[in-house]
């Protein structure tokens, strides 16, 4: 029995065979193939301030493939931080900062690469702001899971093995219109960045990173809030 499920993919360009090995190295979770389920969020992810793109859609078989879902309650905000520092580029403004990536890494960090697919989080632009914010002992990391259901950002489905490549289909594509959706895409990221500066002027009573390290707090602290699936349909 086949696993069929309908994806979307946001560009500048028709993309009708995804190339295994292309793609940026420092995306969240490594080089690979980004989705989503949303159409929606397809079409705003194509659009910049100055074009319009494309939604490419596809149809990906996932039978028998090994599946990442880094959203479930299975796994910690503090996972997908040590997936996120792992592969983005981040300023290591603070002193703490340092030290935070090496101890996120080295207790939270789940091999992504071991995987056919990985579900996950967006680290858009505001969230790649609240991830640094964190990492930087600037919020807790109750204020950091907070943030992340902030502006609605959905799930990205990412395929990252040659498998994975080799079972996706292409379907067609629809030209997108920047007028229509690229303010669309600004508006989710203002409501994310309105709700985080009322998050972040809150008292700010739970762990800071500094607490995480100084405490060797772990993976199964019931302290650390778990995730919840983003996916939304859009």
């Amino acid at each position: 029995m086949q696993n069929e499920t309908a994806l979307y993919h946001g560009s500048q360009e028709i993309i009708r065979l995804p190339e295994y090995g292309a793609g940026r190295l420092h995306n969240d979770y490594g080089r690979g193939f980004y989705c989503t389920e949303s159409t929606e969020l397809a079409r705003e992810w194509a659009c910049t301030s100055v074009g319009g793109g494309f939604s490419n859609h596809y149809v990906l078989d996932m039978t028998g493939m090994k599946v990442l879902e880094l959203n479930s309650d299975e796994y910690s905000v503090l996972n997908w931080m040590a997936v996120l520092i792992r592969h983005r580029l981040f300023s290591l403004g603070t002193p703490i900062a340092g030290k935070a990536k090496k101890y996120l890494s080295e207790n939270f960090y789940v091999n992504v690469d071991a995987y056919d697919v990985v579900i996950g989080y967006r680290a858009d632009d505001a969230y790649y702001s609240f991830a640094e914010l964190f990492l930087n002992n600037g919020i807790t990391v109750e204020q950091l899971a907070r943030a992340m259901k902030l502006g609605r950002l959905g799930e990205q489905i990412v395929l990252k093995s040659k498998w994975s490549f080799d079972n996706i289909r292409f379907i067609d594509f629809e030209a997108v219109d920047h007028m229509l959706y690229y303010p669309k895409r600004k508006a989710r990221a203002d409501r994310a960045g309105y709700g985080f500066a009322k998050i972040s002027e809150e008292d700010s009573e739970g762990l800071f990173m500094a607490d995480i390290i100084r405490e060797r707090i772990t993976n199964d602290d019931e302290r650390i809030p778990r995730n919840v699936s983003a996916k939304r349909d859009e």
